[in-house]
């Protein structure tokens, strides 16, 4: 079976080449969706930390690493995605560490141990497949329990369809879109 790969679209490693797991593993972020994330950040992801939870293959995280990011962390429970992860980020591996585990555990512990003076940006794209299980539900829990005051940003990947909150914690709804059948909301 043919390898399935991606693109990085712009920045200091344009055109590399990133494998990304089976489809039965993983939901790659969809091309035009990643295109929209940056073209909305551009500047604003220079020297910002970029946490991606459910990391697939971290094309996400590694577009922003491309892009000026100062540092990606890319947190990926599922082996056969992680190890694969673990490949892609050998494009920089002074700026990016992969994170094998459960992003609703490592995420929590992981904030708390970036620098209070970097400002972060949290992807989050849940499996849509598991939204029916309350990942959603999780996910929103996660969100409520941040307490530092360093998130610069906090983008959520979720199912077009789905109702998301105006209101996680102390982070509040700036705008979504739509893209299909993935839609991406901006907490501020």
């Amino acid at each position: 079976m043919k390898q399935l790969t991606t693109n990085i679209v712009a920045g200091k490693y344009k055109n590399t080449k990133l494998k990304l797991p089976k489809l039965e593993t993983t939901r790659s972020s969809k091309a035009i969706l990643k295109e929209s994330f940056f073209n909305t950040l551009q500047y604003d992801i220079v020297d910002k930390i970029f946490v991606e939870c459910f990391a697939g293959s971290g094309s996400v995280g590694l577009e922003a690493i491309s892009r000026g990011a100062k540092k990606g962390y890319f947190i990926e429970l599922n082996k056969h995605s992680f190890n694969i992860l673990q490949n892609n980020c050998q494009i920089d591996d002074k700026k990016t560490i992969c994170i094998h585990g459960d992003s609703f555990e490592k995420t929590p512990r992981l904030l708390l141990n970036i620098d209070i003076e970097s400002q972060i940006i949290l992807y989050i794209d849940p499996p849509f497949e598991k939204a029916s299980a309350g990942i959603y539900q999780k996910t929103f829990d996660m969100i409520e329990l941040i307490s530092i005051q360093n998130i610069y940003l906090i983008a959520f990947e979720y199912e077009t369809g789905f109702d998301i909150p105006k209101t996680i914690g102390k982070f509040k709804l700036n705008k979504t879109k739509k893209f299909g059948r993935s839609s991406l909301g901006y907490y501020v």
